[in-house]
């Protein structure tokens, strides 16, 4: 206003000036510099009026689309969490009285909210009779998803993790479990994890009945769950631990009922720390981290086993009902594995002979790894792989074949040298979950 009174002042002056045709020449050039002046104020204030709008319209959009993807609202609700936001985010660019939203379509189908919102601004300096009020409109859209998403986390607890490496994992598996935690109904939670702790073998916790144990070295096929020998092979000191599955079913994700995991006799070593089947209760997930202490030899096959099964529909019937895996279905769910290690894997049972040493077995372990990895793709599951401190070549060779391949600059495939980095890697892995469900 200050300025369009001294401009209003300044006009004044030059047109009572009467000092011949340098008046008049004047102040014909002053008038079309106030102008053209005028036209750029108006410029930049519609400019700024269209900016606010659209930020407050990405910011409404983009909060609403992830508060229907993390089922914090229904569809039903979206107009008001969407004016909520709207109104939170808008800046002092226009009047908020002036901000009428025209419509917001939340796409069941095709997962998206767009909205349309426009503000009537007048204008500082109306020119050429177009009147003082300009019409700005934006459109806003964003990308949401209903798919549920099942994650197991394969992490190394082995002898080489002690010290420092076991806390720095500790660290970055705590801060993982929040950043996919997050923002969710506890009562009908979208993401769901599962934690797999491995060594030599893995520690089957409460599924320790799906396990046949040898009481003498064997290649054959493991019996059903229902099976007689299965109990009466048994021992009463059984320490919950699994190595691989023996027989046809090695490569598969066989239900138990079907095939048992064995126990190989010759196994020495037993993780203290459980697997936790899927849930999506963080403190759960946390005790068992916390149980976390170093000890053994690598079996990182073992691991992805059982990071299958915990992911695998199949299971379903031998896991508590909020741990069951929901069916293969791209469309409705979507399956990740996050395989970590610090080293080679070296250890294995399944084709070693009596006598054998089991842990001098690189060359087996790394090739069950691969295969156990192409088949869970095959199922769907899409698998990160995190490498710390790795020296061998052959544990990155491993590592790089399991990860699922990269596409649209997503990297599956992580080594990381530091506490640090090992955190940035599953925080990134967990970003680009989240991004990948809503985009595939």
């Amino acid at each position: 206003m200050r300025f369009h009174d001294t401009m209003k002042s300044a006009l004044g002056q030059f047109g009572a000036d009467t000092r011949g045709n340098f008046a008049v020449l004047t102040a014909a050039a002053l008038s079309v510099m106030a102008v053209s002046m005028g036209f750029a104020v108006d410029l930049g204030q519609l400019y700024s009026v269209k900016s606010g709008l659209r930020a407050a319209l990405d910011a409404a959009v983009t909060s609403t689309a992830r508060d229907l993807t993390t089922g914090k609202i229904d569809p039903k609700d979206a107009k008001a969490n969407f004016e909520k936001f709207l109104y939170a985010n808008t800046s002092a660019g226009f009047a908020l009285d002036k901000m009428v939203l025209d419509a917001l379509v939340v796409d069941q189908t095709a997962k998206t909210v767009t909205a349309n919102a426009h503000v009537d601004a007048e204008l500082f300096f109306p020119v050429f009779g177009g009147g003082s009020m300009r019409r700005v409109g934006e459109e806003s859209a964003a990308l949401y998803s209903d798919k549920t998403i099942e994650v197991a986390m394969m992490l190394d607890i082995t002898g080489s993790m002690g010290g420092q490496k076991i806390a720095d994992l500790k660290t970055a598996a705590y801060n993982a479990l929040d950043a996919f935690l997050k923002d969710q109904d506890p009562s009908k939670p979208r993401v769901r994890v599962a934690i797999v702790p491995y060594a030599d073998s893995v520690n089957t916790g409460a599924l320790a009945s799906n396990v046949y144990v040898e009481s003498k070295f064997t290649t054959s096929e493991p019996p059903a769950v229902a099976d007689p020998l299965a109990t009466s092979s048994a021992s009463s000191g059984f320490d919950g631990c699994a190595t691989e599955r023996k027989g046809s079913q090695q490569f598969t994700d066989a239900s138990p009922t079907q095939a048992m995991v064995n126990r190989d006799y010759r196994l020495g070593f037993c993780p203290s720390a459980a697997l936790k089947p899927l849930t999506a209760d963080k403190a759960v997930l946390e005790k068992t981290i916390k149980k976390f202490n170093a000890g053994g030899s690598t079996a990182g096959h073992i691991g992805i086993q059982w990071s299958w099964y915990m992911l695998s529909p199949k299971w379903a019937n031998v896991l508590p009902a909020a741990s069951a895996p929901l069916a293969y279905n791209p469309k409705k769910v979507a399956k990740y594995a996050i395989l970590m290690t610090d080293g080679e894997f070296n250890t294995a049972f399944a084709g070693v002979p009596k006598g054998g040493n089991t842990t001098a077995q690189a060359g087996l372990s790394g090739a069950y790894a691969e295969h156990l990895c192409d088949e869970m793709k095959k199922d769907g599951i899409e698998i990160f792989t995190v490498g710390f401190m790795l020296k061998e070549t052959g544990a990155k060779a491993v590592l790089s074949d399991c990860a699922s391949p990269n596409a649209k600059s997503v990297n599956h495939y992580y080594e990381t040298s530091s506490g640090a980095e090992l955190n940035a890697a599953f925080l990134d892995i967990a970003r680009k979950i989240e991004s990948l469900s809503i985009t595939q």
